[in-house]
């Protein structure tokens, strides 16, 4: 797998811009091909995601381009909020020659909001004048569409003749299924919806589904892939790149988080089975115990076994090995049951550092599963306590 430069523009037939007004932005992509999507499970969803659900199943999965705005998320604004999605679609479909239902939306912020249409066309007009295929086309739509973000995550790969690239925004209100946040994928791989659904699906399960920040499930949770078609490929190597590509943007977003000052990976093995493996690794990403001493550095690691033993996994204390990863070091806290003496210190200088490892096995079995998350600071309720106000 090469990493290369030039973001979503170096795969051949995507273009990109963006433009800002304050806390608003849009960001317009033009790229012709096949298409597939996976959507937030929220029983609570956004306009523009069920717009878009129409128009890829009116289509047959394909799409021209994609319209993605910050600063409102268009979600429980009822029939409003649905012709407001639609006029999104109108604005880039006519800019770009097309019909409408060629057209991707998504919106990110504040729920409960409706959209400034004339906003978002003073900011369409502008980013569609400078849509262009650069590197700074790129990290221009990706800024376009941050809100609590702190930088810009995208990235690019080639593998095997193929290319895969990918912008994502999110930072909070990020638990899966997906998370908050609004990823747009590309490729040059000739291949049908349907083949691309499938590569889709599992890359998601493997990183966004197994990301959280805070718990909240959001609204607007979308992540689209197009394929442009000017390459061919196998399947199998889609599948590669497309993963990594994933878990790549997943863990830009831990690292990310609202607030955070570190990020950490939760290795589980020797589960009984992959839904056991799933569910202990998340459940320790997701608790506020565990990022909490994560933030104070402090290697408590009770409070991780405390999570293994509510997960819903199959635990058997007696089985389990536990250790922490990172800043150099490797130590081994719980050796199959049994507490191992003198590494605290060890631990402690790898709870410093900003990227850490958990390491659990389960010594049941022989699933896996990596979750992504990251500490939870003071900073987080600074933000979330004022976000409106």
């Amino acid at each position: 797998m090469k990493r290369i430069d030039g973001g979503i523009c170096s795969v051949a037939g995507v273009r990109a811009a963006g433009a800002r007004a304050g806390k608003y932005g849009v960001a317009l992509i033009a790229a012709s091909g096949a298409a597939a999507a996976v959507f937030t499970t929220n029983k609570v969803r956004a306009a523009p995601l069920d717009v878009t659900g129409e128009h890829l199943q009116a289509t047959a999965g394909h799409l021209e381009g994609i319209i993605a705005n910050s600063g409102c998320a268009n979600a429980f604004t009822g029939q409003r909020g649905h012709d407001d999605a639609r006029m999104m679609a109108r604005l880039l479909a006519g800019f770009l020659g097309v019909e409408e239902k060629q057209i991707a939306m998504a919106s990110t912020g504040v729920i409960g909001r409706y959209l400034d249409m004339d906003l978002i066309a003073r900011l369409s007009e502008e980013a569609g004048s400078r849509l262009r295929s650069a590197p700074d086309a790129s990290a221009e739509a990706a800024r376009a569409i941050m809100t609590t973000d702190t930088r810009i995550k995208e990235i690019a790969v080639e593998h095997n003749g193929l290319h895969v690239a990918g912008i994502v925004k999110g930072a909070g209100m990020i638990e899966p299924n997906v998370a908050t946040m609004l990823c747009f994928l590309f490729t040059d791989a000739d291949l049908p919806a349907h083949a691309l659904q499938d590569c889709l699906k599992d890359a998601v399960k493997e990183s966004f589904n197994m990301l959280t920040v805070d718990g909240d499930m959001s609204t607007n949770d979308t992540v689209l892939l197009t394929a442009t078609g000017r390459a061919k490929g196998k399947v199998e190597d889609l599948r590669a790149a497309l993963l990594f590509v994933c878990v790549e943007l997943a863990r830009m977003m831990a690292k990310d988080g609202e607030g955070a000052s570190k990020c950490f990976e939760t290795v589980v093995t020797g589960a009984m089975n992959e839904k056991d493996a799933r569910l202990a690794a998340k459940a320790v990403a997701k608790s506020s115990l565990v990022k909490t001493a994560v933030y104070g550095a402090d290697p408590n690691w009770g409070r991780i076994v405390c999570a293994l033993g509510y997960s819903g996994a199959e635990v058997d204390p007696d089985s389990i090995t536990l250790g922490l990863e990172g800043s150099g070091l490797d130590v081994t806290l719980v050796q199959k049951g049994k507490i191992v003496e003198g590494v605290l210190d060890s631990a402690q200088r790898i709870m410093k550092g900003d990227a850490i490892i958990i390491r659990i096995d389960l010594g049941l079995g022989t699933a896996g599963a990596r979750s992504f998350g990251c500490d939870l600071t003071h900073e987080y309720v600074n933000i979330n306590a004022n976000y409106t106000t």
